[in-house]
């Protein structure tokens, strides 16, 4: 499996604080299945992201857990004017592994009206905008047909692990499970803050996505799509098709 956000690197924003916490976080990670992660910092007002030193710290973390697992570059890019006029004029600096691919996260208090000519301004500038946990904004679970039209455009959309598991409250669950049965969801990532409470595991919830989806879904969202975006190549065509879940008969007796 590969997880294209996380928050592993030590000491660069509200994710691991130290060293000895980001190598228990890279081993749990591999315990669980995950053979590629993406150490994703926050670009945004209170934490500034500076390539060079979120380059060094990713070389850090890689030779003390001695090659254990890969571990990528990236950015949580957060969509406000200084960062938008960056990323404009460098725009594979945020992107992961500088191959187009960029983590969008959007403000909880509000979309602003320009929202669609910013997403359409950074694909024209050879970025591919990934909206990032919307089942977990209350704002954007109440633009679930924008959230379409994004995705039509080009966009793709990144659901956290444990929505689907029911950890991030029942709306956020219930939400997850309506964009998988739009065949809004293009990639299951962690997310992952700590050990405990967010920690960098998929390997449940791609446990649960193949039971209640099939195989398919699970490589596709786990691993397929996951690759192109390390790889900075298009999607499967086939995810454009909705997965709906498979039903249990032995649930209509009970």
């Amino acid at each position: 499996m590969i997880d294209v956000h996380s928050h592993i690197l030590p000491g660069l924003d509200d994710g691991s604080p130290d060293l000895e916490e980001s190598i228990a976080m890279v081993r749990l990670a591999a315990e669980t299945g995950t053979t590629d992660i993406v150490a994703t910092p926050h670009s945004d007002l209170q934490f500034t992201f500076d390539p060079a030193i979120v380059e060094a710290k990713i070389a850090e973390l890689s030779q003390a857990v001695e090659g254990l697992i890969r571990i990528h570059y990236g950015c949580d890019f957060h969509l406000h004017y200084e960062n938008i006029q960056d990323a404009l004029a460098h725009p594979y600096k945020y992107s992961i592994d500088h191959n187009g691919y960029v983590l969008v996260e959007f403000s909880e208090l509000l979309i602003v009206k320009t929202s669609d000519g910013v997403l359409e301004r950074m694909r024209a500038a050879g970025m591919t905008p990934i909206i990032t946990h919307p089942e977990r904004n209350v704002v954007l679970q109440n633009r679930i047909d924008q959230l379409g039209t994004w995705a039509a455009s080009g966009c793709c959309l990144q659901v956290t692990a444990q929505s689907l598991l029911g950890q991030f409250g029942r709306r956020a669950k219930s939400f997850t499970e309506e964009l998988m049965k739009r065949g809004l969801v293009h990639l299951v990532a962690s997310d992952g803050h700590d050990l405990k409470q967010r920690p960098p595991r998929l390997d449940e919830a791609c446990a649960l996505v193949r039971e209640q989806y099939g195989e398919a879904t699970a490589k596709r969202l786990f691993t397929t799509n996951p690759a192109a975006v390390l790889a900075g190549e298009m999607l499967p065509e086939e995810e454009t098709e909705a997965v709906r879940p498979r039903r249990r008969w032995w649930r209509l007796s009970g």
